[in-house]
């Protein structure tokens, strides 16, 4: 069975080349999605057989969500998306830093790993930018992050792929930095895990978050917090929630149908590319595969896209360093009126800034921002052609 078979909307004939807004989900989880709502819809915690499947759902999801960030079940928190949970944690971190504190955001940020922080301004904390090199293609050095903390640096936030352009920084090297002067590091993972097994551990930082929307899944997100720093967190809470515990960035309940699709999604990952093998092994087998596909795409992508007249390529110019993620324009055309183009001829790509406003700001294309095309390991060699004939403004 090929890859593109277990999606359903890819059967359209449709090219979806704007992963990065959200992907297509596997039929695993659209019947595991249909499977639990058809049985019964209950609420955790009862005695009875729809809330105990309930509870089952909730509880594996949160222990197979630690297997693929590579953390405990207790250091997994749930939410409905990843803005909403960096928001409530933004509001707990106001409670603890004021006047004399520093945070530092990177320049390749998505608006869920800045605007949070940027409100921490309200209570008097200073924000710098660490600024990317857009000589070479938008790197982060970290070098350059290294003169921007001091002992008064409390957070460090860095994304693990830019939304915009496709880079992967060296999340280990900041979250180093970040600890090297006692603060924390954050890390967006929202657009890196489609194309890379997120690992909490190897990096070493101590928050994290992503969509599952953004890995084949439902719509909602995910939020890891380093055991320790739990209890340090004064969130909005209901009373008799455990300080120790994440459930406090849990209020209300749960996605529970999102979740029983989320284990779909992983079961689909597992079987499908991971050769069946259950835990993270699979996982590791199944992006060790969805790597495989993606290099080539990646490398032919650039190569042809290279070649098309009056296209301007922003990022890094090759394959290291990035994932199949490119942000570019055409000469003399508005990024939307070229995104309509190609919705005409079958291809859906983005046009804007994709809440990626300090990159568009530094590259000097707000507001109207640039063309982005973001493929995943379903993306086949007819998608494309199908885009570079549209680029290129052929039939």
């Amino acid at each position: 069975m090929s890859i593109q078979s277990h999606f359903p909307a890819l059967a359209s004939g449709f090219s979806f080349l704007d992963n990065a807004a959200g992907a297509q989900v596997p039929k695993e989880c659209i019947q595991a999605i249909s499977s639990f709502l058809s049985s019964a819809s209950c609420n955790v915690g009862m005695p009875y057989p729809g809330s105990q499947a309930a509870t089952q759902v909730k509880e594996q999801a949160r222990k197979q969500t630690a297997e693929f960030l590579n953390c405990k079940p207790s250091e997994v928190a749930i939410g409905p998306s990843a803005t909403a949970l960096t928001f409530q944690l933004s509001r707990a971190l106001a409670r603890l830093w004021g006047p004399g504190d520093e945070v530092v955001i990177s320049e390749l940020e998505h608006e869920a790993n800045a605007s949070p922080w940027r409100n921490l301004e309200a209570a008097g904390v200073t924000v710098k930018l660490w600024k990317a090199r857009w000589d070479e293609g938008g790197r982060l050095e970290p070098a350059d992050l290294r003169a921007l903390v001091s002992p008064k640096t409390k957070l460090v936030a860095i994304t693990s792929a830019a939304n915009s352009l496709g880079t992967t920084p060296d999340v280990a090297a900041a979250a180093e930095i970040a600890h090297s002067v006692g603060a924390w590091a954050i890390t967006d993972m929202v657009h890196y895990s489609p194309h890379h097994l997120p690992d909490v551990r190897q990096t070493g930082v101590d928050l994290a978050f992503f969509s599952a929307y953004k890995v084949f899944g439902p719509h909602m997100a995910f939020l890891y917090v380093r055991e320790e720093l739990i209890p340090r967190l004064p969130t909005d809470k209901l009373w008799f929630i455990p300080e120790d515990s994440l459930l406090k960035f849990e209020p209300g309940t749960n996605n529970h149908e999102g979740l029983a699709g989320w284990l779909g999604t992983l079961e689909y990952l597992r079987s499908a590319l991971g050769d069946g093998l259950s835990g993270r092994e699979g996982l590791l087998r199944a992006y060790r595969r969805i790597e495989a596909i993606e290099r080539p795409l990646v490398e032919e992508t650039l190569e042809r896209l290279q070649r098309i007249p009056g296209l301007k390529l922003y990022g890094m110019p090759g394959a290291e360093g990035r994932v199949g993620t490119f942000c570019l324009n055409l000469q003399d055309q508005a990024p939307l009126s070229v995104a309509q183009r190609l919705a005409q001829v079958g291809v859906g790509v983005a046009a804007g800034d994709y809440y990626a406003t300090l990159p568009m700001q530094a590259l000097g294309l707000w507001p109207d921002g640039a063309v982005r095309v973001s493929l995943a390991h379903y993306t086949t060699p007819t998608d494309l052609d199908k885009l570079i004939a549209g680029l290129q403004g052929s039939d």
